[in-house]
């Protein structure tokens, strides 16, 4: 039986018994020799901040307040990996954020270190074995992050002072929050946006201002917030309108095939060993910069017009490298 089991054991026999409970049965019910049941009490001690008294009249150890117990001791539940698991997420939280939540996850992230050590696992070395590397982040959204969340969760409209970078001009919108989402290793604002009377996606690293407004938020309900913003293909928002057939190389097709593009993808395999990739899309913008990625390795079959739009945008790219 695992240390840390033997811990939750012996928790799980202290809250059920009536009675103070003899070093012996803890023994006997954990297999375990007088040592280890020694050690295991003090450990359990130390969790519960319980001084867990030896009662010689009844010879026996017991909860000094046992009302205290009734639940489940929290995350004794977790196996090491889970618990693993965990620091491993607050780390990538923090990172996200510049350790804007770091303050609130605290508390959390220092149990779960103790419940590691029980494990005789380094909080430390875990943190110096996994490394987690934002590849596409473009830019600090931990000033508004906070702002925009308040908002979602507390159902209230937005002024946004925002500049788009496709536009590269600001502009200032009101807006209902519907959803916060991570895309990428970047956080977006789902809205209603008011002045367009439309869905829209705001970048956060792109708000400038915002200003948290008296007036609840305009509810959109998930069936039309999903068929608008996950229907198609990547973070630009729209329904599918088509369907874009892909047949990648034989060399890029172990990859391909393991990689999930959309939710609503299929692929299969074609008799010379490509991989035939099939993609609901609407704002074809973010699958033609994908498909770029992947040069003379994958063909654009369908539709005709992303075909042309893939195509073009490969000749201006050789064009580029032959003025030169």
């Amino acid at each position: 039986m695992e240390r840390f089991a033997r811990i939750y054991h012996l928790h799980r026999i202290l809250q059920s018994s009536k009675l103070p409970v003899a070093r012996k049965t803890i023994e006997a019910r954990l297999d375990c020799s007088k040592a280890t049941a020694t050690r295991i009490i003090d450990e359990l001690r130390n969790f519960t901040c319980d001084p867990i008294p030896y009662d010689r009249t009844r010879n026996g150890y017991h909860y000094q307040n046992p009302e205290r117990h009734r639940q489940d001791l929290p995350f004794l539940w977790f196996s090491a990996p889970e618990l693993n698991a965990l620091l491993v997420i607050h780390h990538h939280l923090e990172t996200l954020q510049n350790g804007f939540l770091g303050d609130s996850l605290a508390p959390l992230r220092g149990r779960i270190q103790a419940m590691l050590e029980l494990y005789g696992e380094s909080a430390e070395e875990i943190g110096h074995r996994i490394k987690i590397l934002a590849a596409a982040k473009r830019g600090d959204s931990s000033l508004w992050f906070p702002r925009c969340a308040e908002a979602v969760l507390q159902r209230k409209k937005v002024l946004l002072d925002y500049h788009a970078r496709g536009a590269d001009k600001q502009e200032t919108r009101e807006v209902s929050p519907q959803r916060l989402i991570h895309y990428r290793d970047n956080w977006y604002l789902d809205a209603w946006c008011h002045q367009r009377a439309a869905l829209r996606i705001f970048a956060v690293e792109r708000i400038k201002r915002t200003e948290l407004l008296p007036q609840p938020a305009v509810d959109i309900g998930d069936t039309e917030l999903n068929a608008h913003f996950a229907a198609g293909y990547g973070i630009f928002a729209g329904p599918a309108q088509a369907i874009a057939v892909l047949n990648f190389s034989t060399e890029s097709a172990r990859w391909v095939a393991d990689a999930q593009w959309h939710p609503q993808q299929q692929g299969r395999y074609l008799t010379d060993g490509r991989y035939q990739l099939r993609i609901p899309y609407g704002n074809p913008t973010e699958l033609i910069m994908d498909i770029l990625k992947y040069g003379q390795d994958v063909e654009v079959l369908e539709p005709p017009e992303l075909r042309v739009a893939v195509a073009t945008k490969l000749a201006a790219a050789l064009a580029v490298y032959r003025e030169k």
